[in-house]
């Protein structure tokens, strides 16, 4: 089987990895894998059913339970499915993302979807983005990156984000719930959020999107010695 090269993007929420992920993909022909999203599955499903999302006995039993899957449109955009459910669009609800940094600090979640990221990573090039890939699931990456930046400029791009797709928000309260999830993700016991040793820093606090975009296309056609 022809060897698969793979791009770890990890980083705080809000800092653009999907976006950019995504897009960096579609210019290199590799498949983007969206865990954030497969995480995101698996906390409404938490929440549909009402459970704490912090108790591991709870969710695990849920687990046993739900159908998590993934597949992509013509255009190439991730879709998440829950028990046959296209639930693309309702995972991105901002109440989902509490429930997901919750949920993705239990074991049992996070051995049920090991498999799965790494299975992707098999059968296709890809650019992976989330929390623990380059430190954890996918330790061989090709690439890896740490994408940041500082919280007041990724709580305000998460505003302007979600006013512009309609809902309510509050700049304060989206900092403080940026701040609060950092925290979170970085002292879990789990597979904290930390920078790979061989990961490459970028932060994006002073960068716009096509700024941040060209930075890491650049360093990833010299890492992998393509144009």
């Amino acid at each position: 089987m022809e060897q698969k090269r793979s791009i770890a993007i990890d980083g705080p929420s809000g800092a653009g990895k999907s976006t950019l992920a995504k897009r960096l993909a579609e210019q290199l022909g590799f498949r983007y894998v969206d865990t954030g999203a497969i995480y995101r599955t698996v906390g409404l499903a938490v929440q549909r059913h009402g459970l704490d999302p912090t108790d591991g006995a709870a969710v695990g039993a849920l687990l046993q339970d739900i159908d998590v899957s993934i597949s992509y449109d013509d255009t190439g955009l991730q879709r998440m499915a829950l028990q046959g459910e296209d639930v693309t669009a309702a995972i991105r609800m901002n109440e989902i993302s509490a429930y997901a940094s919750k949920v993705s600090a239990l074991p049992a979640v996070r051995d049920f979807l090991l498999d799965t990221q790494r299975d992707m990573a098999r059968r296709h090039d890809v650019v992976m983005d989330g929390r623990d890939i380059g430190t954890v699931v996918l330790p061989d990456a090709d690439v890896k990156i740490y994408l940041t930046a500082a919280a007041e400029a990724r709580a305000k791009r998460r505003y302007l984000e979600l006013i512009q797709r309609g809902q309510q928000a509050d700049l304060d309260t989206i900092l403080r719930e940026v701040i609060d999830r950092d925290r979170r993700d970085m002292e879990r016991e789990i597979a904290p959020l930390r920078q790979a040793e061989d990961a490459v820093l970028v932060d994006t606090t002073e960068m716009d999107l096509e700024q941040s975009f060209q930075a890491m296309l650049h360093l990833i056609q010299e890492k992998l010695g393509v144009k």
